[in-house]
C-alpha cells in the first residue's frame, strides 16, 4: 500500500517533508495499519472484531465493486451501521474507512452526510491522540469533507478545529499560487496570465481509473464552453513518453501539461488525485474537487465561475 492521503490506491508521493499534510499522511498510514481503516487493510484478520464489524468491513472491502446506485445506498446503510457499533478503536477505522469510497463521484448529500456523522461520531466516542504534532489524519479527513463536500459536522475537537484552519491556508495558498508548464506540444501556460478566462486546472495521471473516468466528461466540457472562454489545463507530473501513447488511444482536445519535477503538484499540496480547481475570469478560485466528478458535479463547480449550461443552449441555438 502507498502512503494514503485521500485514496490509497491513487495517492502520488515522491518525498516526505515537513509540509502539514505530508507529515500527517505519513502518521495517517501507520494509525490505519494498526486501526484496518485503509481499504488495503481492511482485510486483514483481527481476532478481537466482533462478527458485527467483521461483516461492515468485508462490505467496504468489495465497495468499489458496486454499481454506483447501489455503492451510495450501501455506503449510506454501513454508515448509520458503523454508528450502532459499540464505542471501539475499530469503530472509528471502520469509520474513516467510508470517506474516500463516497466521494468518487455523485453518491448523493443524504450519503455523504451519513459518512461524515458517523466519522464525527467515532471521534466524538474515542478521542484520537495528535500525530505529532500535528491532528490525526482522521480529524483531517472529517475536516475535508466539512470544506469541501459541505457537510454539516458537530464536534468540539481542537484537532478538528487545526485541521480546518490548515485546509484554509491551503486555500489561500492555492489562490495565490502560480505556474508556468509547457503541454505535450510545447506550448507554454501560465495560470495568472489566464485571467478573463474560466479555467479547470486538472490533476490526473495515466494509471489513475478514476482520472480516466472522468476524462470524458471534461472532454464535452471543454467542447461545450470554450468559445465561452473556459480553458482546461490537465496536469501530469509522468514523462511525455507515458502520456502521448496513452492520450493517442483517448479523444481528448483540451491542453495536458507536464510536471515532471512535481513543482505545481506540490505547490498545490497534490497528495491524491484527481482533483480540480475552478478559477473565474477574475483569477479567484472559486471551486474546487477532493475527487473523482462526474458531468453535473463538472458543471455545478464551472456555474461558480459565471459558466451556466443554459449560456450553452442559447449560443447553440
Amino acid at each position: 500500500m502507498m502512503i494514503k492521503s485521500r485514496h490509497p490506491a491513487r495517492t502520488v508521493m515522491t518525498q516526505l517533508n515537513k509540509s502539514f499534510f505530508q507529515g500527517v499522511i505519513l502518521a495517517a498510514a501507520l494509525c490505519l495499519l494498526s486501526t484496518s481503516a485503509s481499504v488495503s487493510s481492511i482485510g486483514a484478520q483481527d481476532a478481537t472484531r466482533t462478527k458485527e464489524e467483521t461483516a461492515i468491513r468485508e462490505q467496504i472491502k468489495h465497495l468499489r465493486d458496486l454499481p454506483d446506485d447501489v455503492r451510495a445506498r450501501t455506503a449510506k446503510q454501513l454508515a448509520m451501521d458503523i454508528r450502532r457499533l459499540s464505542k471501539t478503536t475499530h469503530k472509528v477505522g471502520l469509520a474513516t474507512a467510508l470517506p474516500n469510497l463516497s466521494t468518487e463521484g455523485d453518491f448523493g448529500r443524504d450519503t455523504l452526510q451519513e459518512v461524515g456523522t458517523s466519522l464525527a461520531e467515532s471521534l466524538r466516542e474515542n478521542p484520537l491522540p495528535m500525530s505529532g504534532n500535528e491532528p490525526a489524519f482522521e480529524y483531517v479527513e472529517l475536516a475535508t469533507l466539512a470544506r469541501y463536500e459541505h457537510v454539516q459536522v458537530s464536534l468540539e475537537n481542537p484537532q478538528y478545529a487545526a485541521a480546518l484552519a490548515e485546509l484554509q491556508k491551503e486555500d489561500e495558498s492555492r489562490q495565490q499560487g502560480d505556474f508556468t508548464l509547457n503541454d505535450l506540444v510545447g506550448k507554454s501556460w501560465t495560470l495568472k496570465s489566464l485571467q478573463g478566462k474560466v479555467v479547470l486546472v486538472n490533476f490526473w495521471a495515466t494509471w489513475c481509473a478514476p482520472c480516466r473516468k472522468e476524462m470524458p466528461d471534461l472532454e464535452a466540457l471543454y467542447q461545450r464552453f470554450k468559445d465561452n472562454g473556459l480553458v482546461i489545463l490537465a496536469i501530469s507530473d509522468e514523462p511525455d513518453e507515458k502520456v502521448k501513447p496513452f492520450l493517442a488511444e483517448r479523444k481528448v482536445s483540451y491542453p495536458v501539461l507536464l510536471d515532471p519535477g512535481r513543482k505545481v503538484n506540490d505547490l498545490f499540496r497534490i497528495n491524491g488525485i484527481p482533483k480540480s480547481f475552478v478559477y473565474d475570469r477574475n483569477g479567484k478560485l472559486v471551486a474546487q474537487s477532493i475527487d473523482m466528478r462526474t458531468q453535473k458535479q463538472f458543471l455545478e463547480m464551472l456555474s461558480q465561475a459565471g459558466l451556466h449550461y443554459d449560456d450553452w443552449i442559447r449560443r447553440k441555438a
